[in-house]
């Protein structure tokens, strides 16, 4: 019956509209006394690593700060590039990474190193792609400790500038914003509920410790994801909030970029084939079956439509995306839907930072 695939985009509406409403956003500013250790991996990331650093030196209300990156074995110029950059900044401090061991994934590996090094009771890992406003970490800190969390995700604004980009990019923070409750996962026992991106990450160290550190997720190509359910299941809090406003980073910059991206992670992210297979076929009715149906004359596939259109405008709005390509959702649901079979097609074939994953 057409209306069945109406009411999971009902749901799915419902959602997205209470999450647009109570999603939370990093705004008060105050000076953070406790003491911070701000960690970035960084693999051949020459085009990165100048405004990265003079990006993390504007950071402010930070009272003890501590900068530590770490150089994952590049082939480019990125150890010596850093290098002069940081030379007499005392609170900034480069290492040399040591050869991956077998079993580790190369940026849960370079965390683990950093994280030996650290001081701070707070731990904030950063990409190196990723640039912050001046009060950005201070913010987010605050945001924290108001409402007793253990854990912080602040979700950058994705910069999406080619076609590929703009159909995908915009899923990443549509697909939480649309299946779940996101203040109720704050306070939840289940790990299943768990969203965090490792582009930007805030934990009180002791949680962390408390859950085994990075070596708790060594082998885990979603690392962000199920070290926020590893949190969890060790008596942490946490929550995904809305950083577009403090943060932003621009991913890939290409399709082939896009295909290894999502190639090397989406085939993990649904827990199981019977977990992918779930997700393809839900993204299917609900995003390419209603424009099938509706241009066929059916009204329910025009509510359905409607109704999954209104999701991504939601979820645009909130996280500063383009309105207009929420029209294109049933393109972008194809495209998705094509990434997660050429995860498994490729699996142990991608290539990514110079490593197979």
């Amino acid at each position: 019956m057409p209306w069945l695939i109406v009411l999971p985009t009902f749901i799915a509406l419902f959602l997205s509209l209470i999450n647009f409403i109570t999603i939370r956003k990093p705004l008060a500013d105050s000076e953070i006394s406790d003491f911070v250790s701000v960690i970035v991996p960084l693999r051949n990331e020459a085009n990165n690593v100048i405004e990265l650093i003079e990006n993390l030196r504007s950071q402010n209300s930070l009272a003890n700060v501590e900068f530590i990156l770490l150089d994952d074995n590049s082939d480019d110029s990125t150890f010596d590039l850093v290098s002069a950059a940081i030379e007499k900044k005392p609170n900034f401090r480069l290492i040399q990474g040591e050869p991956l061991p077998f079993g580790w994934i190369g940026k849960v590996w370079a965390l683990h190193q950093l994280l030996a090094q650290t001081h701070g009771e707070i731990i904030v890992s950063i990409d190196a792609d990723v640039r912050l406003t001046h009060d950005a970490l201070s913010k987010s800190i605050t945001l924290m400790k108001s409402i007793q969390l253990d854990f912080l995700s602040p979700y950058p604004r994705q910069i999406a500038q080619t076609l590929g980009e703009r159909l995908i990019q915009p899923l990443l923070q549509w697909s939480w914003m649309s299946t779940l409750l996101l203040r109720l996962s704050e306070r939840t026992a289940f790990s299943s509920m768990a969203v965090a991106n490792g582009q930007f990450f805030v934990v009180k160290k002791r949680a962390l410790d408390a859950a085994g550190g990075y070596e708790a997720v060594k082998n885990a190509v979603l690392d962000d994801v199920f070290l926020a359910r590893r949190l969890i299941k060790t008596g942490s809090h946490g929550a995904v909030v809305s950083g577009a406003k403090i943060a932003e980073c621009r991913m890939y910059s290409s399709w082939s970029e896009i295909e290894a991206g999502y190639g090397k992670s989406l085939r993990h992210g649904f827990g199981s084939i019977f977990g992918s297979v779930s997700a393809i076929v839900f993204i299917f009715l609900t995003g390419v079956a209603p424009l099938i149906l509706a241009l066929s004359g059916s009204l329910w596939g025009w509510l359905a439509f409607a109704s999954m259109t209104i999701t991504r405008i939601l979820s645009a709005h909130r996280s500063r995306m383009r309105i207009f390509d929420s029209l294109l959702h049933p393109i972008s649901s194809t495209l998705l839907i094509y990434l997660i079979l050429y995860s498994y097609v490729k699996r142990g074939d991608v290539q990514w930072k110079g490593r197979t994953v």
